[in-house]
């Protein structure tokens, strides 16, 4: 059972709690900042650059991909301000409408390319491809001592480790003005920091976030994970370091349900087939938040100002 559960199983946990923990980190952020569907929107709006980059390289390496996503993040921004200016409309209807349309236009070129060989098609998108994440050269657990065995790794296990490390990076280091100008930005202005830059680089972290995260586990846990575990933690504490702690616990947490109760959770009601593990992550993940509104000690103090 050892053996195969480092084969078939320990990547695509890993996989699963990394993307949880590095979307939940910016997401604290963004949920303070009244920006929380932002994740939402970066999952739509990097779909259809995802699919054009693979089809003018033919790769699916990080590169293209990352100039896929942000060559779409562009015209996004461009077509919303087009939008905007022309239909002479309100930035949130623009920008529902843009979002929209490119998610939807994503969606018609995964349907009409021939990208399905390569994992990239509707289903991977929306639901990832978690349960194929399998490490092939696996032995048992001495094979996490063993370089052979450990260069066959699933490629995504080491570039969604990358990107959750560096998320934690600039957690560390931009602390102190990410907290400024996320509470007082008039104070943070006359201190000298770049408001309006900083606010610029958590969106731009959290692209980086969804779209290393978006090949593996797809953009439904993408847009769970940045709202679901920092909106559990903020009815937890009113103290923003233990709320950062507590949402990198209950993505971590909803990973590791979610996966377990994929599996195993049909067969406890008599039914054969498994279900899909990002679907279960992301309801695990919405459950606990359901469990925090009903029972977490500020509940009724959300709306107040954070320690």
């Amino acid at each position: 059972m050892g053996a195969e559960f480092v084969q078939l199983s320990l990547t695509p946990i890993l996989i699963g709690v990394l993307s949880a923990i590095a979307c939940a980190l910016p997401g604290n952020f963004l949920i303070l900042r009244r920006q929380a569907l932002i994740g939402d929107a970066i999952s739509h709006v990097v779909l259809p650059g995802i699919v054009v980059a693979f089809l003018v390289t033919g790769s699916l390496a990080s590169l293209p991909m990352l100039l896929g996503a942000a060559g779409a993040a562009l015209v996004a921004v461009v077509l919303i301000e087009t939008v905007r200016r022309l239909g002479r409309i309100e930035p949130g209807a623009a920008m529902g409408v843009v979002f929209t349309a490119m998610f939807a236009g994503g969606v018609l070129l995964l349907e009409q390319s021939d990208t399905s060989g390569v994992h990239l098609d509707v289903e991977h998108a929306l639901m990832g491809n978690l349960e194929s994440l399998i490490w092939f050269d696996a032995t048992g657990w001495g094979s996490l001592l063993d370089p052979a065995a450990l260069a066959g790794l699933p490629p995504e296990l080491p570039r969604i480790a990358l990107v959750a490390a560096v998320m934690t990076m600039l957690m560390l280091v931009l602390w102190r003005p990410l907290k400024l100008s996320t509470f007082d930005e008039g104070f943070a202005a006359t201190l000298g920091l770049p408001v309006r830059l900083i606010g610029l680089g958590l969106v731009a972290a959290s692209a980086v976030a969804a779209v290393a995260a978006f090949d593996a586990v797809g953009s439904i846990i993408v847009i769970a994970m940045f709202i679901c575990p920092p909106a559990t933690a903020r009815l937890v504490t009113e103290r923003l370091e233990r709320q950062v702690a507590w949402s990198t616990v209950f993505a971590a947490l909803s990973a590791v349900l979610g996966y377990v109760l994929a599996g195993y959770g049909p067969q406890w009601f008599g039914a054969i087939n498994a279900v899909s593990a990002a679907g279960m992550i992301a309801t695990v993940s919405g459950v606990i938040l359901a469990i925090a509104c009903l029972f977490a000690p500020h509940r009724r103090r959300v709306g107040q100002p954070m320690a």
